[in-house]
């Protein structure tokens, strides 16, 4: 990855900032989008300690108009773009008959529909590259959660674009593939069980863990863990694949 230029949206978020890590291992290039703030700066102050060249872009993802500037103002300051990773991703649960127009909205704005008009915009740059786009789902876009039907509409509708798009953009050599994550241990899931977790949000953790094949040996996946299987996803020796769904969620998809 020597070299090579990769743009995450949601870079200063947990999967988001450890797949920046990742790959600025490497020596590769990264721009982080994300909303404006501490948070963001942070996240490429992380990133610029390893040496790598970073650059910082606020984001609004629910705006076509902010994903096409994001993606211009980056392959400007790179000279183009080899990598798009979609990590940006809202949460939501509660019963189908609660949801406000306003939550559909936000749900779907920054989990898919954000997610496809940076990648409209990144296809010129990436076909030069003969790059790689990686969307990062989720175990709730290939099978139902109760409660969570906003949610899964979201990710379900980013695997089935991620799909289409490997068909379409496979001749101009652009590979396509959704990683599909169970419960990973990033602030989101720490927001999630606040929120939702009533007075009880270490109970909450305990029920997602309570899916698990593992029993007692549950637990939540690492950042890190992500971001090393994204890492080889754009790696020449991964070439064959694409158009996948491949779920890192230690199991808990596999008896569906």
């Amino acid at each position: 990855m020597t070299q090579r230029t990769v743009l995450i949206a949601g870079g200063a978020g947990g999967m988001g900032l450890a797949t920046a890590l990742r790959f600025a291992a490497d020596g590769a290039r990264v721009i982080l989008a994300d909303l404006p703030g501490p948070k963001l700066r942070d996240a490429a102050a992380r990133v610029a300690g390893t040496g790598a060249a970073v650059l910082d872009l606020p984001l609004d993802i629910r705006s076509v108009d902010a994903c096409r500037e994001t993606v211009a103002r980056a392959a400007d300051w790179a000279g183009g773009l080899d990598v798009l990773v979609n990590a940006a991703g809202v949460w939501l649960e509660g019963p189908a008959d609660a949801v406000s127009e306003p939550d559909w909205d936000r749900v779907l704005d920054v989990n898919l529909k954000g997610a496809f008009f940076l990648i409209s915009a990144a296809i010129p740059f990436l076909a030069a590259a003969r790059g790689v786009i990686i969307n990062i789902a989720s175990d709730a876009g290939l099978v139902g959660n109760s409660g969570a039907a906003v949610y899964c509409a979201s990710k379900g509708g980013l695997v089935l674009l991620s799909k289409a798009l490997a068909l379409e953009l496979a001749p101009r050599g652009i590979r396509v593939n959704a990683v599909c994550p169970g419960d990973v241990a990033t602030p989101m899931i720490e927001h999630q069980a606040a929120t939702y977790g009533g007075d009880d949000p270490d109970g909450y953790k305990r029920r997602l863990l309570g899916h698990y094949p593992q029993g007692d040996q549950a637990r939540f996946i690492q950042a890190e863990e992500i971001a090393g299987f994204i890492h080889y996803l754009c790696q020449p020796g991964a070439a064959p694949i694409t158009g996948a769904a491949l779920p890192i969620d230690f199991g808990v998809t596999a008896g569906y």
